[in-house]
């Protein structure tokens, strides 16, 4: 119970934008030239990259430190992140055969629009320029302040085109330059697709884990659990699928204050009712299809392997799974000794219901008012 009181707490008090399990939607091309030069563009949403900027001036005095506000104008803030440029640069590094390259020249380049065709917010765009040695063979490449997944597409003076998946603020392996691009092996894409549907439960969805929770703490016993994880199984499962494949969709400002009630609606029915209802298994179908969708706007955003789609598609899928799977776990290891005492269902259920339903209504109004 103090475990979903904190995470509730943090919902309610974390600032920026009220999409649980945004990801920070980092893209990154490198293009080389015959002649040695390279031009790199870094896209991100232009308020993630604010507030990750802004922390290191302390070693740049010729910027001046901005006052703490609530949240820029766009045209204001596209001035700011104008002025970080040299903060951004200096948090990547570009190693070509064992020499730090830096590129001279950087410059930031607003979105064109507020928003994506799917409702989904523009990413900012830095664009810098540089040179290698046209005999350059191996690189390796480091971006200090991302910790999300991204891809980082290269694309080399004879056309061909490779992407490298990097795991966040690690360092990129060496990426040959010269001899013939070698893509992913299926085990590769199996574990990489595996990671990033867990990871989008534990530790980043708090919608789902508050939505998994309130499943759990329905009852005591096995049976109505299984029969709703079943449910919300499967239909997420459909939806994900159909989406991928173009058959369904639905934009984010639709499906995500409808994911952010169906938490609340699983945490109320906790406080009106004890047993599972047949309505209760249609219900969380029901709300499974809309999680379903909200699962394939992440996995649209992460792309996915042409040569390996559907492997790739299981994979995440198994990997939300296994993450789901993790949280009923912990709160199973965590609450077990006390689900047989009398003062379980008042002291426990009661109050972690009322703690999700509070965080579920909460993100449903804030994404209502975001649309």
């Amino acid at each position: 119970m103090i475990c979903v009181l904190i995470i509730v707490c943090g919902c309610l008090v974390t600032p920026g934008r009220p999409q649980a399990h945004d990801l920070e939607r980092t893209r990154v091309t490198l293009v080389f030239q015959a002649d040695g030069s390279f031009s790199l563009d870094i896209a991100n949403d232009p308020e993630w990259l604010l507030l990750r900027l802004e922390p290191f001036l302390e070693d740049y005095p010729d910027i001046p430190v901005r006052p703490a506000v609530e949240r820029l104008a766009p045209p204001d803030r596209d001035a700011r992140l104008a002025a970080l440029a040299p903060v951004m640069r200096d948090r990547i590094v570009l190693f070509v055969d064992g020499r730090e390259i830096q590129p001279p020249a950087v410059a930031y380049v607003p979105p064109a629009a507020p928003t994506e065709p799917d409702g989904t917010p523009a990413p900012g765009r830095y664009h810098m320029q540089g040179g290698v040695p046209p005999d350059a063979r191996l690189l390796r490449w480091f971006y200090g302040i991302v910790a999300d997944p991204y891809p980082l597409i290269i694309v080399r003076a004879d056309g061909q085109t490779y992407t490298e998946w990097i795991g966040g603020t690690v360092w990129s392996r060496p990426i040959d330059l010269t001899g013939q691009f070698i893509p992913p092996t299926r085990w590769e894409i199996v574990t990489q697709y595996l990671v990033l549907g867990f990871t989008h439960i534990l530790p980043k969805g708090l919608d789902h884990i508050l939505f998994v929770l309130g499943l759990f703490l329905l009852s005591t016993r096995l049976k109505p659990l299984l029969w709703q994880v079943t449910a919300f199984t499967v239909a997420h499962s459909i939806t994900l699928g159909l989406s991928i494949y173009g058959v369904v969709s639905l934009p984010p400002n639709i499906v995500e204050p409808l994911i952010a009630l169906s938490i609340a609606y699983v945490a109320v029915e906790n406080l009106i009712t004890r047993e599972l209802h047949p309505w209760r298994v249609l219900v969380v179908f029901l709300f499974g299809l809309l999680h379903g969708l909200g699962f394939a706007g992440v996995l649209r955003e992460l792309g996915l392997p042409r040569s390996e789609f559907l492997t790739a598609l299981l994979a995440f899928n198994i990997g939300v799974e296994f993450g789901q799977l993790a949280v009923i776990t912990v709160a199973a290891a965590a609450l077990w000794p006390f689900m047989r005492r009398p003062w379980y269902r008042p002291g426990v259920v009661v109050p972690a219901s009322m703690a999700i339903a509070l965080a579920g209504a909460y993100w449903t109004l804030t994404r209502l008012v975001a649309r």
